[in-house]
């Protein structure tokens, strides 16, 4: 069985129908604001309610029938995509001993809706007599929609959208390994043996425990790394056994939804309106009430919470809130604080967490991205779901701090190198998270020279995170206060500095990886756009060059502060 099945979803995209009839509703950037909108033409009773209803009722009734008529049981639920149930139905039709040929989505190899099933074709079977028998996926042909020398295989679709050739055989048809490759361009690609992958089930599971899910390994090298990493540390969250151990007592939180939860969120102007006073740490008061700014990824970048500004440009349907970086020189200012798009009140964060500061993460992502995983701590505030949080487990007692040391591991990039061989698509989920190799706790206690290793890293992300007031309760948690007990002045933001901070950390965690210094510079030659954006500032890839120096340093059992020359 061959086929190219639609890849649309079933569910109404509200923005994309209206755009293309009534631009001023889809243009709102608060969905409570164009569900208003959608309330004002059912009163009014016009033309365009009774097609935007009809169309609601076509498409719910639609993924009703398709989720109780029993035919989709694995790939049936959630928001279904049209070419899921073409790829289940292929499953139901084909011979025992047939064989399919889908072009899908990657997502089909690597989302946790499609986890069940491509378990069933990835995993082992046995025989009557115990023998196992091999796999029923014969290959996983992933490619980006980029055509080479230019170009999209599909002109339609986002050239960064990632397709694949999904063959797999009938029931009784089974294969020692599946041919699998990553991130092709063009099919002259698949004659190049160190693109070309053979991969059995245990890969898959040794890679992703929890789901099977396949792993994105572009080339031979890039596998046999991350799978002796894999083999050396745990991951975050182990559900292979059923338990759901966790190495670190954290807990994954989406705060507020930008669409459902856009009644809570107030701007600037609403503030004013309703009596609201501009009051320190980017706040507002009203009487007794308080509301806090509303964090979105692009406000965001590594160790720091003040990357960028909220402007609006109403002009763009999809993404009518644009970032706008705030320079080096204005971060100087120790009360320089990102201009969000919103506010929340500081109730409305409390029904989530109670803190002072929190542990944010990127949500929206991209494996091709300068970095993938982009983290900080961020003051009290609220988060939009373009960021999700890492927050103690609710019964976790002690100390907190040690998410300074999870985030120091999580912005390496030893651990963004392990996460690329996961993210297929621009969503970095908490199943895709759960199942990266960390750095157990226990490494942590451990000395260099003299030096406990823990302390080192708390050192540095403090400098890194503390760069104005409003992370000052960090500072305080962390034990930087005077003689009096009063938390210390914010570090002085320092480009040069942080470089080297964030080098030291890198390079350690290399370390603690146990990654050697000739595959530490291959995992950075992996970051292309780092080593541009380096080659156009200082001539080198000084990133790399840091890097490299410092574990030279620490391999001498030196863990120190003092910056290297080069």
């Amino acid at each position: 069985m061959i086929g190219n099945p639609p890849w649309d979803r079933i569910k109404l995209q509200e923005v994309e129908w209206f755009a293309e009839r009534d631009s001023s509703i889809a243009r709102q950037a608060r969905a409570s604001d164009r569900k208003a909108m959608i309330r004002e033409l059912c009163r009014n009773g016009a033309p365009l309610w009774h097609e935007y209803f009809n169309a609601t009722e076509r498409a719910t009734s639609n993924a009703y029938v398709l989720r109780e008529s029993g035919d989709y049981p694995l790939l049936g639920g959630g928001d279904v995509n049209l070419y899921s149930l073409f790829v289940e139905r292929a499953t139901a039709l084909v011979q025992p001993q047939g064989l399919v040929g889908l072009l899908t989505p990657s997502g089909i190899a690597a989302d946790k809706g499609a986890a069940k099933f491509f378990r069933g074709l990835s995993a082992p079977s046995l025989a009557a007599e115990g023998r196992v028998e091999g796999t029923r996926l014969a290959a996983l042909l992933d490619f980006e929609n980029r055509s080479n020398p230019g170009g999209s295989y599909f002109p339609d679709v986002d050239s960064r959208f990632k397709f694949c050739a999904l063959v797999f055989g009938g029931e009784a048809r089974r294969f020692g390994a599946a041919k699998c490759a990553f991130f092709l361009h063009a099919l002259t690609e698949l004659e190049d043996p160190d693109r070309v992958l053979a991969l059995t089930s245990a890969d898959f599971i040794r890679v992703n425990p929890n789901t099977g899910a396949a792993p994105i390994f572009r080339t031979k090298r890039d596998a046999e790394l991350t799978t002796r990493i894999y083999s050396q540390h745990p991951v975050l969250v182990n559900r292979s056994s059923g338990t759901g151990k966790k190495v670190w007592p954290v807990r994954y939180v989406r705060m507020f939804d930008m669409t459902n939860d856009s009644d809570k969120f107030l701007t600037r102007g609403e503030l004013a309106a309703q009596g609201w006073k501009p009051a320190p740490l980017n706040r507002w008061v009203k009487g007794t009430l308080e509301a806090v700014p509303l964090y979105e990824g692009k406000m965001v970048q590594m160790y720091d919470h003040r990357a960028a500004d909220v402007v609006m440009n109403q002009g763009n349907l999809h993404r009518p809130a644009q970032q706008e970086a705030i320079s080096d020189e204005a971060k100087i200012r120790l009360d320089r604080f990102p201009t969000p798009q919103f506010w929340v009140t500081s109730s409305d964060v409390d029904g989530t967490w109670q803190g002072d500061w929190s542990l944010a993460i990127k949500s929206i992502t991209a494996p091709t991205n300068m970095r993938t995983m982009i983290t900080g701590l961020v003051p009290k505030s609220g988060v939009g779901n373009s960021m999700a949080l890492l927050l103690p487990e609710l019964n976790a007692a002690g100390d907190r701090t040690f998410l300074s040391l999870l985030l120091a591991n999580m912005a390496s990039h030893v651990f963004d190198f392990a996460l690329r061989q996961k993210v297929q698509g621009q969503n970095l989920n908490w199943f895709i998270l759960e199942q990266l190799p960390v750095i157990a706790p226990a490494a942590f206690e451990r000395a260099i020279g003299g030096v406990k290793i823990a302390d080192f890293i708390r050192t540095e992300v403090l400098a890194l995170t503390y760069t104005a007031h409003d992370m000052a309760p960090f500072a305080r948690d962390l034990g930087y206060v005077d003689g009096n007990g009063q938390v210390k002045p914010p570090f002085a933001w320092d480009a040069d500095d942080r470089r080297h901070r964030m080098a030291r950390l890198d390079a350690l965690f290399m370390h603690l990886y146990g990654v050697s210094r000739e595959d530490a510079a291959y995992i950075l030659s992996t970051f292309p756009i780092v080593r541009e954006k380096d080659q156009a500032a200082f001539g080198a890839y000084r990133t790399c060059d840091l890097i490299l120096a410092y574990m030279e340093r620490f391999a001498h059992g030196r863990l120190s502060h003092e910056p290297v020359e080069l």
